[in-house]
């Protein structure tokens, strides 16, 4: 059965571009994500998706890949769309949650994108993660303001 979850993904990135505000994507990060791990807490990244911090997005049925800088640093990011764990504007934190779905079969990313190690602890000029307070917890943080509906 074809998933709702990269549509609605879609969907609120777009509401919030045109609604002029910042779209924010949190990411649960597991193997078969390549994301800058300095920025990683609580198990999760949280990343501005808007068009003045993102190159080359595509936000796809399967997987999502684009270009960011952290901390000055060009980078290469791609995961599984079943990483996506919520999708909110920056400015009201309107949005909706997901659930975590593994990975079941890997899927080869796509060949152009190049994996980087994990960045420096610099923290200059990173458009693209917002790292949010520090706590030690080994599940996936949820954005205070994103409750999930039962």
């Amino acid at each position: 059965m074809l998933s709702t979850k990269p549509y609605l993904i879609r969907a609120l990135w777009q509401w919030c571009c045109d609604a002029g505000l910042t779209p924010y994507l949190t990411v649960f990060v597991d193997e078969h994500c390549r994301v800058p791990l300095d920025y990683v807490q609580d198990g999760s990244i949280t990343l501005n998706l808007s068009p003045s911090a993102t190159g080359q997005l595509d936000l796809g049925n399967e997987w999502i890949t684009l270009s960011a800088r952290f901390g000055g640093v060009p980078r290469e990011l791609f995961f599984p769309i079943g990483a996506v764990v919520g999708i909110f504007a920056r400015e009201n934190g309107a949005g909706m949650e997901f659930a975590y779905e593994p990975t079941v079969e890997v899927v080869p990313a796509p060949s152009t994108i190049e994996v980087h190690p994990a960045l420096s602890a610099v923290e200059s000029n990173h458009e693209a993660v917002d790292k949010g307070d520090d706590k030690s917890s080994a599940k996936p943080s949820r954005p205070p303001h994103l409750q999930r509906i039962k």
